[in-house]
């Protein structure tokens, strides 16, 4: 009996540390920032450096057609940097459409503005609208795109009135939730501070919504996305059967993009029209 006694604190000590671990390095996992920065910009994309409220320097690309009603505030992913994401930004130009990339804190251009934290990528965020409202560009003329991680800042963003569309690609219901999908063993409310709880703040989310998400998604499961569709105002979930977490607009190709271009443009009804061999519209 003893021996099992001391077996147990062993294990119980060697857990406690563990998890001490995680909490202490969690965010070398959540934010695993690429070195590069994307490399040399097409003439039609602009740099502009700005000043987030707590100093740290806030990198953003932009792309404006000569003439367009919205813009897409665009929010990548935590393996990502926005150069990654010129060709997207140039897709949406050929279709009226203007962007801003937003880079996080500690991420290619933005390598040296401090590391990534909740706050931080909401600061960073907050600096480029605000920089977009100075211009003239207000929430009525943004749409909120957000991809993985990035869907917890455009979800924030949205909850805050700060813009009039939200595309959801990829989403989850909150960060620890996603751990204690993939890591059960981690008590992930305890461990991890940064949660980007975004089932949390959907009631308060007051806009047309487009979920995006694949069947055969490997990091988020299907009922995180449907969780959401289901407290979200106004949301319709495209669920592309086939799609894993970062193929779903190179699977569907001209279909998604129409249906990604008619929502920014009209809302939430042509997505109802739309239709896919390999999409399910709910």
């Amino acid at each position: 009996m003893l021996l099992l006694r001391r077996v147990a604190l062993a294990l119980g000590l060697a857990y406690a540390l563990l998890c001490g671990a995680v909490h202490q390095r969690y965010r070398e996992m959540l934010y695993p920032a690429p070195a590069e920065d994307g490399g040399m910009l097409p003439p039609s994309v602009r740099e502009i450096t700005l000043t987030a409220a707590d100093g740290a320097p806030v990198h953003v690309l932009e792309t404006r057609p000569r003439r367009f009603r919205w813009m897409v505030v665009y929010f990548h992913g935590n393996g990502e940097v926005i150069g990654s994401h010129v060709d997207l930004a140039g897709d949406l130009a050929q279709r009226g459409l203007a962007t801003t990339l937003v880079e996080y804190r500690g991420y290619g251009r933005s390598a040296a503005s401090g590391h990534p934290t909740e706050e931080g990528l909401y600061a960073d965020a907050t600096a480029a609208l605000d920089h977009l409202l100075k211009e003239g560009i207000g929430p009525d003329r943004i749409a909120l795109w957000g991809f993985s991680l990035g869907t917890g800042v455009a979800a924030e963003m949205a909850a805050r009135g700060r813009g009039a569309r939200l595309l959801l690609e990829a989403p989850y219901t909150s960060i620890p939730d996603v751990a204690r999908h993939l890591h059960p063993w981690i008590p992930a409310g305890w461990a991890i501070d940064d949660r980007f709880d975004t089932l949390r703040k959907a009631k308060s989310i007051q806009v047309p919504t487009f979920i995006l998400h694949g069947d055969r998604d490997g990091v988020i499961p299907a009922s995180m996305p449907e969780r959401l569709r289901g407290v979200l105002a106004e949301s319709r979930l495209v669920e592309i059967q086939g799609g894993d977490h970062a193929d779903l607009l190179a699977r569907e190709g001209e279909w998604l993009w129409n249906a990604v271009t008619d929502f920014f443009t009209h809302g939430i009804s042509p997505i109802i029209r739309q239709w896919s061999p390999t999409g399910r519209v709910r």
